[in-house]
């Protein structure tokens, strides 16, 4: 692959430090590398591939004579995103601003790679537990069909930052110590704790992150047709989110069967001998980019069901592999924008 330039928005954040860790891992091809950040991150000193850059403050000329912007989220693509695509540079964004835009392909690698062709200037990343279901629906749908999807997630409490994480450790030592800790990133206590309530509340009282998963699915599969119902859960747990998935499909596929399908896809392990008690565990797939999948069997309850117990990196696949993935398609299609 050539080597391109690239610039990292919010470096200094989570997301953005992984994307820098999984631009390194998979030996992306960098010509100039610059890293941006707000004001209040300026000046940070950050090493890459074994070279100190300092952390710039984001300014629309941060994307001159840049290929791609990666954006670690949050309202920065808002604001920056219009003024990189004007310089040449296609943004790939991990934030939910232009995910529902009918010119923005939203994508994940593992199932509809060819969007990435017809961008207009930026791309979005999908929220993160839409990414690890679709990564396991897509094989299935491709096998029988998928008519309807029912998903309880158990969302690790990095997925809301560090203020999540600090939370949640402060919170479990307060608790074990008699002390009070109120609730200050979370609604309610989250130690020791599920909380059914992730992002605001919105139509027919579904939260925003369970819209997201209903609308962000049908527009990755191609398929408005699938009817998708989901309960987004806090648990507390570091990182990697769980999936309780219930599928109905048109065409009958026996569990042996779909063990099969899912095996063979690409960005799947199956982890299923519940004989030896193995499934996946978000202990396990932290720090992974695979999307793991066990406990598949057949619902009794329908004539084409089948059930599965779905966990992946939030954090990874759910955001910044997924980015880094697709900025190797648009170098794997040959779709960077010409510069003006």
């Amino acid at each position: 692959m050539k080597k391109v330039n690239v610039v990292v928005v919010g470096a200094t954040g989570a997301v953005g430090q992984e994307i820098l860790n999984i631009l390194d891992e998979r030996s992306f091809p960098i010509n100039n590398l610059k890293l941006c950040a707000t004001s209040r991150s300026a000046g940070t000193e950050i090493e890459f591939r074994g070279q100190k850059y300092v952390v710039e403050e984001t300014t629309p000329d941060s994307f001159t004579d840049m290929d791609i912007a990666l954006f670690a989220g949050g309202k920065a693509s808002l604001e920056f995103g219009p003024a990189a695509v004007e310089r040449g540079c296609v943004v790939i964004d991990n934030s939910s601003n232009y995910r529902m835009d009918p010119e923005v392909p939203l994508v994940v690698p593992e199932v509809n790679p060819e969007d990435v062709t017809w961008h207009k200037g930026i791309i979005a990343n999908p929220n993160c537990s839409t990414i690890i279901m679709v990564v396991a629906l897509k094989p299935i749908h491709d096998a029988a069909g998928i008519k309807r999807v029912v998903v309880s997630t158990y969302q690790a409490v990095s997925g809301a930052g560090k203020e999540g994480i600090e939370e949640l450790t402060e919170q479990v030592k307060a608790v074990l110590d008699g002390r009070e800790y109120p609730p200050k990133k979370f609604a309610h206590q989250i130690a020791f704790n599920l909380i059914p309530h992730i992002d605001v509340f919105q139509d027919m009282d579904y939260t925003k992150e369970e819209w997201k998963m209903v609308k962000e699915t049908r527009k990755i599969m191609h398929d408005n047709n699938i009817q998708v119902t989901a309960t987004t859960v806090r648990v507390p747990v570091y990182r990697s989110h769980s999936e309780s998935i219930n599928i109905e499909t048109e065409r009958k596929l026996t569990a042996a069967r779909a063990r099969e399908i899912l095996a063979q896809a690409p960005g799947v392990i199956v982890q299923d001998d519940v004989a030896n008690n193995v499934y996946p565990m978000p202990l396990f797939t932290s720090h992974r980019d695979e999307v793991f999948v066990g406990r598949i069997r057949e619902d009794n309850t329908i004539d084409n069901g089948l059930n599965l117990w779905v966990v992946g990196d939030q954090i990874r696949k759910g955001a910044a592999t997924n980015a880094v993935q697709i900025a190797e398609l648009l170098l794997k299609y040959d779709c960077l924008m010409e510069k003006k």
